[in-house]
């Protein structure tokens, strides 16, 4: 009797695991996850160096094998194993080296790579996978996922962290995922798609992209069912909300691309969220590496770092809509500013007004303009220059 019950408990159990295991697959559709978890072939061009270039495999295209191109960066001195980080380009970029090295200064392993089937001397491999242009990204006509740039990247994103956490001098539980624009796009899918990230920063790119970005223009031209089937597998609103790790989003208020209202519902997808929303924050590759939030997220997650300052996300308002308040904590020197704007019509072109505002004990409050329609929201910096702010608010 007993023997009969422990096989059917297995029984059960591997059916519960076989189920899992399916419906997992299945959230992460169309990804063959489990294979993209192996560490890829990887061909070194540099066999050692403190920054190195190396091909690696990615995901076949027109039935035959393709390759990617990057750069990585090691820190001068590693003792034990090092943290790493996955480096997404957006649109219009490549395997930036200083990128990799600003990481690398950092004490992480860093690698960048290119998703545009290009090499390092900028021009297309013979064996690279799809371009970055809208053909491949976002197609008129109905595509073959699998012949999508969105595909093929996100498959390169997962494979280039087997690629990290198959090396020697790599510490396998302390790997994140940063990305700036199209690859901000892609960290927020890699981090639902892949639980193995520790942290993952999105910076500017977001999901919901159909109702409000850049590329309405775009989605326009599609038919319902195609646009329907896109961002069902592409969009980040299908995937982010399965994100395990610590999430931190950076964006500016006015970002030409990545609209507040898209992007406040995208992170509002995400468990384990803090947020870095600065007033007219420039967009670019370099505007979007240098926010120092990003390394002391990473840090205080994979190295024990000091944490980024404390705000509650959303803000309290009182019973009259005059005034708000949100909660703080671990921020040595604190400066608390409130943010608002009074305009209407694109996020691009509101014009924000800023203000010092007081903190009472563990409490930042600030008065609200009597001005309707308005939108607000509240930054706190700490003595390091680091910001993290609430979400933002309306009043209609």
């Amino acid at each position: 009797m007993m023997i009969r019950l422990m096989s059917q408990f297995v029984v059960c159990v591997a059916v519960v695991v076989s189920c899992t295991t399916l419906a997992q697959a299945q959230d992460a559709a169309p990804w063959d996850v489990s294979a993209l978890r192996q560490p890829p072939k990887v061909t070194w061009v540099d066999e050692s160096g403190p920054l190195r270039k190396l091909y690696y495999e990615s995901e076949p295209r027109n039935g035959a094998p393709t390759r990617v191109f990057a750069y990585c960066a090691f820190p001068e001195k590693i003792e034990g194993k090092a943290p790493a980080v996955v480096l997404i380009h957006g649109g219009g970029g490549k395997a930036f080296q200083e990128w990799a090295k600003l990481w690398a200064d950092r004490g992480y392993i860093a690698l960048a790579m290119d998703l545009a089937g290009k090499g390092s001397d900028g021009q297309p491999l013979p064996d690279g996978g799809p371009d970055q242009t809208d053909t491949y990204k976002l197609p008129k006509d109905p595509t073959n996922l699998k012949d999508m740039w969105t595909y093929h990247a996100v498959a390169a994103c997962v494979r280039a962290q087997s690629l990290l956490a198959s090396l020697p001098e790599v510490d396998a539980d302390r790997i994140g995922v940063t990305g700036i624009s199209w690859g901000g796009y892609l960290t927020c899918i890699v981090a639902g798609v892949d639980d193995r990230f520790k942290f993952a920063v999105p910076v500017y790119g977001c999901g919901f992209l159909q109702e409000d970005s850049a590329w309405l223009k775009q989605f326009g031209a599609m038919s319902e069912e195609w646009r329907a089937e896109w961002v069902k597998n592409f969009d980040p609103s299908g995937h982010v909300g399965r994100a395990k790790m610590p999430v931190l989003f950076v964006n500016g208020t006015n970002d030409f691309a990545y609209p507040m209202g898209s992007y406040q519902k995208t992170y509002r997808l995400v468990k384990d969220l803090m947020l870095c929303v600065t007033v007219n924050m420039p967009h670019g590759h370099t505007a979007g590496w240098a926010p120092i939030e990003i390394g002391l997220f990473g840090d205080q997650i994979v190295r024990g770092g000091k944490p980024l300052p404390k705000v509650d996300p959303r803000l309290k308002l009182n019973a009259e809509n005059t005034s708000a308040t949100a909660a703080w904590a671990g921020a040595d020197e604190p400066k608390p500013a409130f943010h608002w704007t009074t305009d209407i019509g694109a996020w691009q072109q509101r014009k924000w007004q800023s203000r010092d505002v007081a903190i009472n004990g563990d409490q930042i409050t600030a008065e609200i303009p009597k001005e309707r329609p308005i939108v607000f929201f509240v930054t706190l910096k700490d003595a390091r220059g680091a910001i993290v702010s609430t979400e933002h608010e309306e009043l209609k």
